[in-house]
């Protein structure tokens, strides 16, 4: 049997762990596995192409054209040196004195290509053709979307062809209800591809059960389940106390994750001035950072709110170790927020991190079930601070819940999760 595999991701693949575990799961099971992403050519030691395993490997495309870097190389070439800029000008001046339609048209075009929205139009598209041509440069028999945005590149490179092959959509969001895509197109986009596709996989029941009431089917679920960790948490840690110029003793208050929207972020920094004790630490990055770190120097927080880039995939665990108790406090936004599983939620419980967690019903449920934490409002940023408080007042509750998380990792870890989603890739197969 062709068992070889062409999986695409709309990201570098420098921190997507869902993906990860997924590619090398079937490498284990003798898939040959090759992974299409995008090359980000702002980290200089990203390679274009990856050998992860004998079975798996990893192609970057480009992700600028190259004619977009050289006129952009050539506009801040002109705004840095103002004689060569003026001699410019009054070169296109000329030319558009001799033949002005030519000229103007072309000028509007270069214009629109560097400052507006045909400039995302242009990447996006070459991206998506690059990634096309890349799937069609072997003999696939499955191909694998994850998520909406690469679905489209799934469904060409199986579907439109005479040999057709097998389309798996692994959507990891709630595409038709989610920050970002407020827009009809995307709803309309999965419900015509929907219908292409030979299997689909999300990461819980809840959004299962959303799918069937949207789509009449109820897709294949795969939780987003962490490697399991072998070691003790006290192992291999890195002293994010000794990094940051904090007490030895102070306890640590951790969000790790994207510095996104929606995810309760600014309750976090608004909760921070009621806390007892402790220091918050944000691990990550993202579209709102800068706001979040504006709004702890107006509160005058710095000394209570502390920031740290994202870290490496595989370094995580050795900063989450440090940690008195974790944060998922999703707000509610969407459908997507409110059903999510979180990986984050797991990443604690393998380091027998308690948590402080919104109660929302996936997290609520492992939360609650497995006693390691406090389901909060999470829209409240008061009682965000009395559940904290309630922890770092109670260092025997928190021993318990953190005895707890660490117990439940036996149970939530990608060891146990990794058979349901190799078998179906033998059932499609």
């Amino acid at each position: 049997m062709n068992k070889n595999v062409c999986m695409f991701v709309w990201n570098h693949f420098t921190n997507d762990a869902r993906v990860l575990r997924e590619c090398t799961a079937l490498s284990e099971q003798n898939y040959k596995v090759d992974l299409i992403c995008i090359h980000d050519p702002k980290e200089k030691d990203l390679p274009m192409y990856e050998e992860r395993n004998e079975n798996f490997r990893v192609f970057r495309v480009r992700r600028y054209p190259p004619l977009l870097q050289f006129m952009q190389k050539v506009y801040r070439l002109l705004m840095r040196n103002k004689g060569l800029g003026a001699l410019v000008f009054l070169l296109w001046l000329a030319c558009l004195y001799l033949n002005p339609i030519l000229v103007g048209a072309l000028s509007l075009v270069s214009f629109g290509l560097l400052k507006t929205k045909v400039r995302v139009l242009w990447i996006r598209g070459e991206i998506i053709v690059r990634m096309i041509v890349r799937g069609f440069q072997k003999n696939y028999q499955f191909y694998h979307s994850n998520d909406l945005n690469t679905l489209p590149q799934g469904y060409i490179c199986s579907k439109l062809r005479l040999n057709k092959k097998s389309l798996v959509y692994d959507s990891h969001e709630v595409q038709t209800s989610r920050t970002g895509y407020e827009s009809g197109y995307h709803a309309k986009l999965e419900a015509f591809l929907i219908k292409k596709i030979d299997m689909m996989i999300v990461e819980n029941h809840t959004r299962a059960q959303y799918n069937e009431d949207l789509y009449g089917f109820y897709p294949h679920v795969v939780h987003n389940y962490p490697f399991k960790q072998e070691d003790k948490p006290t192992e291999e840690t890195i002293d994010l106390r000794k990094l940051l110029g904090l007490p030895e003793d102070e306890k640590i208050l951790l969000y790790q994750g994207g510095i996104q929207t929606g995810r309760g972020l600014e309750k976090l920094v608004k909760a921070a001035p009621l806390f007892k004790e402790g220091t918050l630490v944000f691990i990550g990055d993202g579209k709102i950072k800068h706001e979040l770190e504006n709004m702890v120097k107006e509160m005058d927080l710095g000394h209570k709110v502390k920031f740290l880039p994202k870290v490496p995939l595989e370094d995580l665990p050795k900063y989450t170790r440090n940690a008195y108790l974790g944060f998922q406090v999703l707000n509610n936004v969407c459908f997507n927020h409110y059903s999510a599983s979180s990986n984050k939620l797991f990443e604690y419980m393998m380091s027998g991190v308690p948590v402080v967690a919104c109660s929302f019903p996936e997290i609520k449920r492992v939360v609650e079930g497995e006693k390691m934490g406090i389901s909060v409002d999470s829209h409240d940023y008061e009682d965000i601070a009395r559940a904290v408080n309630d922890l770092v007042m109670n260092p025997e509750k928190r021993h318990e819940l953190s005895k707890n998380a660490f117990e439940a990792r036996t149970n939530y870890n990608w060891d146990v999760e990794k058979g349901t989603f190799t078998k179906i890739y033998h059932s499609v197969g």
